[in-house]
């Protein structure tokens, strides 16, 4: 179990805050990524990475709908139990960095510092607070960090014999001595020697990956894979993480959200442990540009056996609704089709549709709520209710889940965590992986979502389980969905 320590709730001097995670010429230059020769200085208080500011006459986040549009997702959360639900995080103002994480953030404190916090925003204003060192945002005080606060270690715990666990952090190589502002990770097997290795997204400081040794320690190589920085060399706000083979070739790939002014970033896997940044090639670089991204995941909405990617948004300051920033504090989702060509396109927002409406999102959790074969969307929302975005696009392909159950004898997790299934129907391979955590602070479904085409059988399905073995299954129907027990088949 690893649990990454959140930047954003570090402004008390003794304030804890835990996330437990139980998701070309490019090429050439993310290979020659190399780490700063020494620790370089932080910035001083309220630095985030972005990009370069633009103004804008409009707003880019909010109203961008399209009449011709079909309708994918709707709004279907004043129709469940969860109508009346008001998720709150502090203040709305939002003068301190730990009131914008929000969902699946567990916080706590002890021996709070109450005459050390960084000065508040709405103190600009008032008398005596000229001079102060206001941290700025476009040359507006807004709330402080991540840069100038302090950082946290990540910690790893092992399951002991008994029951108990112990830190192995330190031992592991993975309790990150620099104290990067950790967000998001998710073990998964990025190479192929049936090892879980291990990938943490940060803000504002370097994204790590650890490569699973064998030895009970890993090797972190987020430089020379080519995934600490973006392809022009930057440090980005790191936020969400999704976890998944886009484009079919057997290997994972990443997606990860950043901070507005500033694109979000998809990591292609080159395999060797080489990643290669294609944001742009891919369609995902302009359009994310002002918006704030924190949860997302690879899904197949349509069914057509292709991977297609989710991102929920929101701002952190408040104050972006009354500038002139193209930007807004509640901001649209984002829904990409993917075209089978290794690029991607945005899908229209028909008027009043789910994609149409604006959330402050930052959680966000997928799977088939209602068992019609496609996969539906809850966000969390701060300071609001939930989001419950049922799929109702057109039903015209052929699809097949299927949940997995290890066998705890024989050393594989009862959940199937870290288990690989591969199906292939004609000419397509497609690869899911079980997988806890990423996203945001969140847990999609474990449940493995296929999407089939106009396939109506599998030609084949193997299982790659935990323990390192593997297994071919036959498919008797699909539309479906199938349990599989490790070494017994499917389960009637």
């Amino acid at each position: 179990m690893l649990k990454v320590k959140s930047h954003g709730v570090v402004a008390f001097q003794r304030l804890v805050a835990v996330v437990l995670l139980s998701l070309i010429e490019g090429s050439l230059a993310l290979l020659a990524q190399t780490p700063p020769k020494k620790a370089e200085p932080q910035q001083g208080r309220g630095g985030v990475s972005t990009g370069t500011p633009v103004n804008y006459a409009s707003r880019r986040t909010v109203g961008i709908t399209d009449p011709k549009a079909p309708v994918v997702f709707e709004d279907v959360t004043d129709k469940t139990t969860i109508a009346n639900f008001k998720h709150r995080s502090g203040s709305r103002q939002k003068d301190y960095i730990f009131e914008t994480p929000s969902g699946g953030v567990a916080m706590f404190d002890f021996d709070i510092d109450l005459n050390n916090l960084p000065p508040s925003p709405t103190d600009a204003g008032k008398a005596g607070g000229v001079g102060q060192n206001f941290c700025q945002f476009r040359g507006v005080p807004v709330m402080c960090g991540p840069r100038g606060l302090p950082g946290e270690g990540d910690t790893l715990y092992r399951q002991k014999s008994d029951g108990g666990f112990e830190d192995v952090s330190a031992k592991a190589g993975v309790n990150d001595p620099q104290k990067y502002y950790g967000f998001a990770s998710a073990f998964v097997h990025v190479d192929e020697d049936k090892l879980l290795d291990l990938i943490v997204v940060n803000d504002s400081t370097p994204k790590q990956l650890y490569i699973n040794k064998g030895n009970g320690t890993f090797e972190e190589v987020g430089y020379p894979s080519g995934v600490a920085l973006n392809e022009n060399g930057r440090e980005q706000a790191g936020m969400g993480l999704a976890v998944g083979d886009y484009n079919n070739d057997g290997r994972v790939d990443f997606h990860i959200t950043n901070f507005s002014d500033d694109s979000n970033v998809l990591y292609h896997n080159d395999g060797d442990g080489n990643f290669t940044d294609i944001t742009f090639q891919a369609g995902l670089g302009e359009v994310t540009i002002p918006f704030l991204g924190w949860g997302t995941s690879f899904f197949d909405f349509d069914n057509d056996c292709w991977l297609d990617l989710f991102v929920a948004n929101g701002h952190v300051y408040p104050t972006v609704d009354v500038n002139q920033w193209g930007t807004s504090f509640a901001q649209q989702p984002l829904l990409f089709r993917n075209l089978k060509n290794g690029k991607f396109e945005r899908v229209g927002a028909a008027p009043g549709s789910a994609l149409a409406q604006a959330w402050p999102a930052r959680g966000l959790a997928i799977g088939d709520l209602d068992g019609d074969g496609r996969q539906d969307v809850v966000l969390n929302n701060i300071d609001s209710k939930p989001a419950i975005l049922r799929n109702v696009s057109a039903l015209s392909n052929h699809w097949l889940d299927i949940r997995l159950v290890g066998d705890v004898a024989k050393k594989s997790p009862r959940d199937a965590i870290a288990s690989i299934a591969y199906l292939t129907t004609g000419k397509v391979r497609q690869r899911q992986d079980v997988v806890s955590g990423a996203v945001y602070c969140s847990q999609n479904d474990m449940t493995l979502h296929f999407g089939l085409g106009a396939a109506t059988k599998v030609d084949k399905l193997e299982i790659l389980w935990p323990d390192g073995t593997w297994e071919t299954i036959d498919v008797p129907v699909v539309d479906t969905k199938l349990k599989i027990i490790q070494g017994k088949g499917l389960s009637r």
